[in-house]
């Protein structure tokens, strides 16, 4: 309870002093605007500078009502080396550190974020809102449903700030898109397609690999199984992305972008009734002419997840093979797509399209396929996304109202858990390979709002294209999975449940939403 009053005082102080000199969400590139004394700013602690991160650390040096007062890494070389950088562009050295838990009392620390390994998203916010603090995490919040239904009630009981690193939904650009639909400018809109058509080549072949020197495996490892001290792929940082223990693929990569915006213009704020995934990991034999080749990843790199929603459904489609010779006509016209290579959602109006290509542009079309007109973000006239998105949370962490937020837990809950739905549908299919034949049957039993036989024929296509065999190299299908949205829990499914946590080491465990 000491500890909460204490957090509670630093940012009363804080908020009632930047408050005076500044406007809330007004940017400046410089530092002069800030509170009279450092001790004043809001202290940020920034958790993985490896990659990611490092933009957390832009956009809250870019806000002057914040400094970075901690760099956390389990990776002591790309923490110092951070913090280096850090203090050449704000003039004072972040301390760096390897655990969060080292900075969960730290008085001087009023926010944490993460941009760490996903695994880890859940319980560094479970912790710092235990702790007091409040809590930007980069997406997917969650390595599974659990975890996000954990960080909602997190938020809630110890009324924190919660902002998902979900930028798009600060970018002006999507703002008015949504709101043009919503006003019905294409009409009646019931199906959307979020699609990643991006190229990701082998991770190289499954082995054993040492750990990084300057990398505490076991804290690295943190809530997921501990693996001793060996790696199964050539790449330690990053390629996690591509295994099951770490990371969601690109359905949690890429996808709750793209599944998020697909929700927020449908005006769709819950989980879908029903879900269908089928994909595979395929093609990198063919690409190394080589048919025992290994990949050391199991997520998958070609994936169809169908969320429906009874009157609505989403379609989300991963392709990580080339799409250099992409066949797919209608969406490489209205993406206006010249190399196959598609990022964004496509919105199906009974009057036109709306397609979201970028962060920053989405385009209308009418049903001819003629473009009528087009939404932007400028990022010198509307500001850079992530520091716009960043003031936003700032914002509400000064004025304690949480509803000022753009994405808040449960914005990020749901979204990434359209990520942990299609993989627990794609991963109970893993002993259910399928013929085309057989995909073809499953889908057709499938209702819901998307031509899912077209959908998935253009998918097997693709994989043709890429010198898959599919009478030999299969797909895997997943079970039909049926939601109930008030308890958060498959129906009449206990394989599909017991994927909705995981088993935690010691130490790493994040309480169920009862007990945070």
């Amino acid at each position: 309870m000491n500890r909460l009053t204490r957090r509670e005082f630093s940012v009363s102080a804080a908020a009632a002093s930047v408050a005076t000199g500044l406007v809330a969400g007004v940017h400046t590139s410089s530092r002069a605007a800030a509170a009279d004394t450092k001790a004043e700013q809001l202290g940020v602690a920034v958790c993985g500078v490896n990659s990611r991160g490092m933009a957390h650390v832009g956009g809250f040096h870019h806000d002057p009502r914040t400094i970075i007062r901690v760099l956390v890494d389990v990776d002591s070389k790309v923490g110092e080396q951070r913090a280096d950088q850090v203090e050449k562009t704000q003039g004072v050295r972040p301390r760096v550190v390897s655990d969060v838990r080292e900075v969960l009392d730290a008085d001087d620390v009023q926010i944490v974020t993460a941009a760490t390994p996903n695994h880890w998203h859940a319980i560094i916010g479970v912790w710092a809102m235990q702790a007091g603090k409040d809590v930007y995490i980069e997406k997917p919040v969650s390595h599974n449903i659990d975890e996000g239904r954990a960080l909602v009630a997190a938020a809630k009981k110890y009324e924190r700030m919660f902002q998902t690193g979900s930028q798009c939904r600060s970018s002006k650009a999507c703002i008015d898109a949504v709101k043009f639909m919503a006003d019905g400018g294409i009409g009646d809109v019931n199906l959307a397609r979020g699609l990643c058509y991006k190229r990701r080549k082998s991770i190289g072949e499954l082995g054993d690999y040492a750990v990084p020197p300057t990398v505490d495996y076991s804290l690295w490892s943190g809530p997921a199984e501990y693996t001793t001290p060996k790696v199964t792929r050539p790449k330690f940082h990053y390629d996690w992305h591509w295994q099951r223990l770490y990371g969601n693929g690109d359905s949690g990569n890429q996808g709750p972008h793209q599944t998020d915006i697909s929700r927020w213009g449908m005006g769709l704020d819950r989980h879908p009734n029903t879900i269908l995934s089928y994909g595979g990991r395929l093609g990198y034999q063919a690409e190394r002419k080589n048919p025992d080749y290994v990949d050391a990843g199991d997520t998958a790199n070609t994936q169809v997840a169908i969320y429906d929603y009874g009157d609505k459904t989403i379609v989300f489609e991963t392709r990580g093979l080339s799409v250099d010779n992409s066949a797919d006509e209608e969406l490489n016209a209205l993406f206006q797509s010249k190399n196959g290579n598609k990022i964004g959602v496509v919105f199906y109006g009974s009057d036109g399209y709306v397609v979201q290509t970028s962060y920053d542009l989405c385009r209308v079309y009418d049903r001819n396929m003629n473009q009528t007109r087009e939404f932007t973000h400028d990022s010198r006239s509307d500001g850079d996304l992530v520091d716009v998105h960043v003031s936003n949370f700032i914002d509400a962490v000064v004025s304690r109202d949480a509803s000022a937020l753009t994405a808040d837990a449960r914005v990020g809950h749901l979204s990434a858990a359209m990520a942990h739905h299609a993989n627990v549908s794609y991963y109970l299919g893993d002993s259910n390979k399928s013929t085309p034949a057989e995909l073809a049957a499953a889908v057709e039993a499938f209702k819901s709002r998307d031509d899912d036989a077209a959908t998935l024929e253009r998918t097997l296509q693709h994989l043709r294209d890429n010198g898959v065999d599919l009478e030999v190299d299969k797909l895997s299908l997943g079970p039909v999975l049926n939601f109930d949205l008030e308890t958060e829990r498959y129906i009449d499914n206990d394989a599909a449940n017991a994927m909705l946590t995981r088993d935690y080491r010691e130490d790493f465990t994040v309480p169920s939403p009862a007990d945070v």
